[in-house]
């Protein structure tokens, strides 16, 4: 079996979001979500970290091509969530809160018909410095 390596991409987006659950009332938004509640939107510098592990190709010496994911990820990610509003511009959260995890699962999903099948995808997600996810989770 050949050697398994994870490689690395990391990219910048900066969007707005509101955490709401419509089903609820303003009360319970505001106690659950707190400022991320506002209802005029409140925007975050996301950093957002592709890893793709597999066996090194004997040809190319590469896992992936990193211009190829660069590409990839500027195309189907960067370009469709930077400085947008998440709820309002981005399809996938018309109907979905777009909190960090379902931001994460949602360009995993994005990624994942895009990327070799063969290869281990993860998504990191960093909302601020201090608080990120990761999906798939271990």
């Amino acid at each position: 079996m050949a050697e398994k390596v994870a490689v690395f991409r990391k990219e910048h987006f900066n969007a707005a979001h509101r955490l709401h659950n419509p089903a609820w009332s303003d009360e319970k938004n505001e106690t659950v979500f707190g400022k991320c509640n506002n209802p005029n939107f409140h925007g975050h510098n996301y950093e957002l970290v592709i890893k793709v592990t597999g066996p090194v190709d004997p040809e190319t010496g590469y896992v992936v091509d990193m211009k190829v994911l660069s590409a990839i990820l500027k195309e189907s990610v960067i370009d469709r969530f930077d400085h947008k509003n998440l709820n309002l511009d981005v399809e996938e959260f018309r109907n979905l809160n777009p909190s960090a995890e379902n931001i994460a699962i949602v360009i995993y999903s994005i990624l994942r018909s895009k990327i070799n099948s063969e290869l281990a995808l993860k998504v990191r997600l960093y909302e601020t410095e201090r608080n990120f996810v990761e999906y798939p989770a271990d």
